[in-house]
């Protein structure tokens, strides 16, 4: 059945049902004008948007998966500010001629990312367009909220996890024939498709107040690590060496360090830590992958130095809207 046949009153009762668990934060949740739900005195709020053709092909990708993705670039969000996330709202605007079943698999994929992130959604909109549109804004609470201001030269800079991983993935997707490449592929297409926001290791350097700056990996390394400077006020030196790069990304690319340096779509952490905490974080290696790719400096300038120790400019290379 189709959405036009549905008709918007029947496709809301649906997604209702899917979101009708009980929790006592929650006054008045799906249903009226607004909802109303118990909150600490301070909120993050945060919003994203994911258009077709832009940010996805329907083509491409499973709607299940990107509705998990749709809440969980949110999330990764609140982990970069070291919060615990609260509630969603979700707007979206689809084709009448869109199949009832993609929206409820895109919904379960919604659901599963709540559920593992504990978030409860709250309410939302829906409309026609001629292709789809997303929009997500979370609710979250952050005792000690990491900003991006806060990084001074000596720091020295991390990321978690692997970069470029999900930059190839996208690559792969394109250039389809996935199963001509063998099984190699999976760990760089799931990081696309599929992202993981690092939701406890946030929460975890927020409250151990660990990182003086931290960012989420979402426009890409040059990017992200460009915002922290520029909010701060320093350069920074990272070194090529110590990026790190998976083995699957270093087998499917010819260039993995650009790739990890400007794919974007990592949804990592990036954060910048004083040097008296630097055996604190060192020690959260057995927990998660972190590694320390370089420092910052009292410049402006933001430099990639290479194992000759010879030094370039770094420059802002991943993703950004209307360039």
């Amino acid at each position: 059945m189709r959405l036009k046949e549905l008709g918007e009153r029947r496709v809301i009762s649906r997604i209702r049902r899917a979101f009708s668990e009980p929790r006592t934060d929650i006054l008045i949740g799906i249903g009226d004008d607004a909802a109303l739900v118990k909150a600490p005195r301070s909120l993050l709020l945060t919003t994203d948007i994911l258009v077709e053709d832009e940010d996805f092909r329907r083509a491409v990708y499973p709607p299940r998966l990107l509705g998990r993705k749709a809440l969980n670039v949110n999330l990764s969000d609140i982990a970069a500010m070291g919060g615990r996330p609260l509630h969603a709202l979700v707007g979206m605007a689809m084709p009448g001629d869109l199949e009832e079943i993609w929206l409820r698999k895109f919904m379960a994929g919604f659901r599963s990312a709540a559920r593992e992130a504990k978030v409860a959604l709250v309410g939302g909109d829906l409309s026609q367009a001629d292709q789809i549109m997303i929009s997500v804004t979370v609710t979250g609470e952050a005792k000690s909220p990491v900003t991006r201001s806060g990084a001074r030269a000596g720091d020295r800079i991390f990321v978690s996890g692997t970069l470029g991983d999900a930059a190839q993935g996208f690559r792969l997707l394109e250039e389809g024939g996935l199963q001509e490449k063998g099984r190699g592929v999976r760990p760089l297409i799931r990081a696309f498709l599929d992202p993981v926001p690092q939701l406890e290791l946030g929460a975890l350097i927020a409250r151990r107040k660990l990182a003086s700056a931290m960012i989420d990996i979402s426009d890409g390394l040059s990017v992200d690590l460009a915002h922290i400077c520029e909010e701060s006020g320093v350069g920074a030196e990272v070194e090529a060496s110590r990026v790190p790069i998976s083995s699957a990304l270093r087998r499917f690319s010819k260039d993995p360090l650009a790739l990890a340096l400007n794919g974007g779509e990592d949804f990592e952490l990036l954060f910048t830590v004083r040097p008296a905490k630097l055996a604190t974080v060192r020690k959260l290696s057995s927990r998660f992958k972190l590694t320390m790719i370089g420092r910052v400096t009292a410049g402006k300038k933001i430099f990639l130095v290479g194992s000759d120790k010879k030094k370039e400019p770094l420059r802002a290379g991943g993703f950004e809207h209307f360039r």
